[in-house]
């Protein structure tokens, strides 16, 4: 049972650090990844034959919104999901309740971590603006592995533990 509790623990840091640093880059390596936000805007990169290029923002202003709206939602994600796996360490040896009433923060940030990529990538990207259709600048793929990976920690933590032994 403890460690069942460890690895849900585990599981909501990991996915903290790995969202910590993917803000991280974007900050300190702004404009790399400003470029994909900007393509994926433009939508310079669909099939020549689309009929779906009057979506296209084409304001740099909007681009900067977009990609910094971006950044303060991983910002967040990661900073849920680092309180919600200090939370639950500090009730590592609780009853059941209390433990589980610990994972609120997590819950918060996994499920709005599955909504920036699965909300903001793939449907608003690579939907509405068409990213899919980019050989350069699709990332349906990895917002995707993403999703699952932060549904499958969700499912998991939500769990509900039973009281330790």
């Amino acid at each position: 049972m403890l460690a069942i509790r460890l690895a849900k623990i585990g599981c909501v840091a990991a996915v903290a650090f790995y969202v910590s640093l993917v803000a991280f880059n974007n900050i300190t390596d702004y404009w790399t990844n400003f470029v994909f936000v900007t393509h994926v805007l433009d939508m310079d990169q669909i099939f020549p034959q689309s009929d779906i290029r009057w979506r296209a923002v084409t304001s740099p202003i909007l681009h900067h919104v977009g990609y910094v709206l971006i950044i303060v939602v991983e910002i967040l994600v990661a900073g849920l999901n680092a309180i919600g796996a200090i939370m639950m360490a500090r009730q590592l040896k609780a009853k059941a309740q209390p433990f589980q009433q610990a994972k609120s923060f997590a819950v918060a940030g996994l499920a709005l971590g599955f909504l920036l990529y699965e909300g903001g990538f793939v449907a608003v990207g690579g939907e509405w603006f068409g990213m899919w259709q980019s050989q350069t600048w699709d990332g349906v793929p990895s917002a995707f592995r993403i999703v699952v990976i932060m549904l499958g920690v969700l499912i998991f933590v939500s769990l509900k533990d039973e009281e330790p032994a």
